[in-house]
Formats: structure tokens, sequence, C-alpha cells
């Protein structure tokens, strides 16, 4: 990375209030040219608030905006995309009904005239060749037919696209919550790249090694205060989650050891429907990993299985009641007109009701329940669902899902955006319900979290190429799988 230079961005004494909680407290940010700043703290602690008054989608209450040097009093997002500053937020933007070339037109105006969608799709496509090589996005493709991590790629690549205002700094939420290792390397090996060229970077991420990797600076949030800011160079992981206020146990196993195969009754038994792949099978009490490059069929499995519970299919057996966690809870997950309450609860009515009516009092109860199990955020239960943040709202789909009476849990990549102390206590209760006869189907991009498993199972053009045991389990032997061709 590329020394920094002078302040490009100077932000001092910001506050922003939301009714009665704070959500920033004077909080003092400056960002060099050619820094890369990593940006991390728990869910709630102010970073999504912070960049979206750096992006010019929020304004303070209080404090001082400067860029260049010059102060902005009448600051806006308009504006900000003149002063050279761009911003990938952690939930999508795109138009799902617009193709790839023409979401590229909405954010340059000056793509105009006969031809506009020629050079549209020139400008996402040569910017989509530098970042991710190899990607296979057809620009003329419509979003809403796009994997999430297709779409995610295309809106970091939009980002970094120019026609009249320079790229001077880029704003990356969570930018590798949907892709997989391989693409999300291709991205830290661009903004390194770039960042040596003159660009700025801030990252927010809760994946630690990316921060630790490819930081010049981090800085640590908590309770929308600043409480720790160095060198990445100085930081190690163990001193960065304490600045959190945590303790680091990723690299522990999750469980101390699994039931031998095939002595518990068997939950699920699926194909993917290609002649050369393996089966995948799931036993009461198993966490089954599906791991392997995104797009290549995972999902599309747990969809087939969640359809699978509530008709009969000749290739899959599903012998008890099924939940699923969305990766995309945007488009899959929550009920954006719905209160908190509600979205936890509406998995658990049956039991909830008496003579076709709901409870409001035992609603209540459990909402409050899973609530306090996952540590949501929120003053009330009663709240619309979009006042959580991302990973607040991630929790909400986790607490639907165990408070329900299903035994198989589909979770299709669900930690985007949750901080690693929530990571921490998921995976314990993902441990305690398995071992007290729950199964869980696990896709995960992260490759840590394949050492929860007791079977991974990797995908390669929609077939499963390779069952890895825990013992057979290591990142190398992943990764050979996921390029291995199926046989």
């Amino acid at each position: 990375m590329g020394a920094a230079g002078d302040n490009l961005v100077n932000l001092k004494g910001i506050e922003k209030h939301f009714g009665a909680v704070s959500a920033l407290c004077g909080v003092d940010l400056h960002i060099g040219s050619g820094e890369c700043i990593g940006l991390v703290g728990h869910n709630g602690a102010g970073k999504s608030t912070l960049m979206n008054i750096l992006a010019g989608t929020a304004a303070p209450d209080r404090g001082d905006l400067r860029v260049g040097g010059q102060l902005q009093p009448l600051y806006s997002p308009w504006r900000a995309m003149r002063l050279g500053i761009r911003c990938v937020f952690q939930e999508l933007s795109l138009c799902p009904n617009l193709t790839v070339a023409e979401n590229t037109r909405v954010i340059h105006p000056a793509l105009t005239g006969a031809g506009w969608r020629r050079k549209a799709a020139r400008l996402i496509g040569d910017k989509l060749d530098e970042i991710f090589p190899g990607h296979g996005i057809n620009p003329a493709a419509l979003v809403q037919d796009m994997a999430i991590s297709q779409r995610q790629m295309v809106e970091v690549a939009r980002a970094f696209t120019v026609t009249r205002e320079e790229v001077k700094l880029v704003i990356l939420d969570e930018p590798t919550s949907s892709l997989d290792s391989h693409a999300a390397a291709q991205l830290l090996s661009f903004m390194r790249r770039a960042a040596a060229g003159g660009l700025s970077f801030i990252m927010v991420s809760h994946l630690l090694g990316e921060i630790l990797e490819s930081s010049d600076r981090i800085i640590v949030m908590r309770d929308g205060r600043i409480v720790a800011q160095d060198r990445a160079a100085d930081f190690g992981r163990e001193r960065l989650v304490q600045a959190m206020g945590g303790k680091d146990r990723t690299r522990q196993a999750a469980r101390a050891g699994a039931a031998v195969r095939g002595h518990a009754p068997l939950r699920v038994r699926a194909g993917t429907g290609q002649k050369a792949g393996l089966e995948l099978l799931a036993h009461a009490g198993e966490i089954i990993g599906l791991a392997g490059l995104a797009g290549h069929g995972q999902t599309d499995l747990l969809r087939a299985i969640f359809s699978a519970a509530s008709r009969v299919r000749s290739s899959i057996t599903v012998t008890a009641p099924v939940a699923l966690i969305a990766g995309d809870r945007q488009a899959d997950g929550i009920f954006p007109l719905w209160s908190i309450a509600d979205n936890i609860t509406i998995g658990s009515l049956n039991r909830l009701s008496k003579g076709g009516l709901i409870s409001r009092l035992q609603e209540e109860a459990l909402s409050k329940l899973w609530r306090d199990k996952m540590k949501i955020r929120t003053p009330d239960m009663r709240d619309n669902i979009l006042s959580l943040s991302g990973g607040n709202q991630q929790k909400a789909l986790f607490a639907r899902a165990l408070a329900s009476d299903a035994r198989i849990i589909l979770m299709d990549d669900p930690m985007r955006g949750v901080d690693i102390a929530t990571k921490l206590e998921v995976y314990d209760t993902i441990r305690q319900e398995a071992e007290a006869g729950r199964t869980f189907l696990w896709y995960t991009t992260e490759s840590d979290e394949l050492a929860y498993c007791d079977h991974v199972y990797i995908f390669r053009a929609g077939a499963i190429i390779a069952d890895l045991k825990r013992d057979e389990l290591t990142e190398a032997a992943v990764i050979q799988s996921s390029f291995k061709e199926a046989s």
C-alpha cells in the first residue's frame, strides 16, 4: 500500500442521534490520499452511520465535514460523487429490473446518445475484468437473474467506473460478504494496486483477517465512539478483538467430537441432479458444511431441500420440519413492512395460536426471549425490522429459525454483516442445538466456519465432487477440491 499523503477527508466532532439512541458521539476521522483504512466494531457500533454521513446519505446533527480542506455545509450523495467519493453499501443498491449496463448508467449521466448502452456495457465490463478476472458476468444480464455473489461483484466494480469525476475515495461496507475466497482475494489484490496508485479506501468488515491484511491503519469503534486506532502492522488479531470488547475463540473447534456417521436417524438425503456427483447425507445432530466457489449449486440445493420438505420429490428425502436462514435477507429473509417481533415469530404461529387467534402475550414473550438470546439491539420489538442494522436483521432471521419447531436448519451463507462476537455466540448456539439433535446444513464462504462442521461437501459446476470429514478438512483440501472437475 502506498503511504498516506495529505488529508483527503476530515471529520471533526460528528454526532448523530436517532431519537434517544446516540449513534455517533463526537467522532473525529481523517483519511489520507492513498491510504486504506480498516474500520471494525460490533453491530450497532456506529460504523454504517459514519459511512452514510461520509457518503452524503445521512446528515450529522453536529460536527464538520471537510473534503480537500474545504468545509462542506451542503453535503449530499450528488456532492460526494462530484468530490470523488463513492460507497458500496452492505445492502446492495442495484435496481433488480435493470441490466448490469443500465445500472451503470444510473450513476453516470454522462453516458448519453444512441450508443449509451454499448458504452455502459464496455465501462462496467472492463472494470469487472480488471477486478474480477474470469467473472463470467454479461453486462446485458438482468440483475434479478444473477446470483448474489455476482450482484456484489457488479456493485463493487461500478463504484470504480469513471466518466467525468475522478474517483478519490471508495467506501466498501462488507465488500466480500457474498464472495467466495477466490473472488475476495481478487478484490483485495486490486485494492492494494489501486492504493499504491493513490486511491483511498475505507473498508468495513467483520472478517478480521482481511482487515489486518489489507489496511494501512485500523480504527475500532464501539458505542458510537472511536476507541482505538493504530497502524495495521501494530495490531494483532488478539489485540484487535480485545479492542472491540471480546475474546478471540474463532480458531477453537466448535464441537469436541461428532457422533459416528449413520448411528443417528437420517434427516436429509439429496442429490444435485448431476449424474457424476456425490449424494448429500445429513443425520440427526450433524452439522454439514457446503463449500466451493460461489454460485456452483450450494444455494440451489438448499432451496431444493426446503421445497422438498413440503412435497415429495424422488431425488430428495427430508424426514423432519425445515427452516431456512437466508443470506440475501432483503430478497429472501425479512418482511420489510413488519415489526421485529412479527419477523421473528412468523415461524412459530402454530404454537402461539389458540382457537385460530394469535396470543399477543405469547408472541411478545417469544420475541423478547430470542431478542435476549441473540442480543438484538433495539429499544422496542414493535419497531419496523428495517430500523435494525444489517447485522441485527440477520440475528432476527436466526431467531426466527431457532425459535421454530424445525429440526433441520438450512443456512445459506448467513453470517453476512455479523460481527465476530455475535458469530461466536451463534456458533455456540449451533453446537448446542446440534447436540440436542437438530441438523444443520450450512453453506458458507468463510473458510474458518468449515471447522465447525462434521462433514463438508465441496461443490463444482452444480455437482458435489468431494465429501471431506473433519480430520481431512484443510484449507488446501477445500481449494483443491473446488477447482476439481466432476469425474
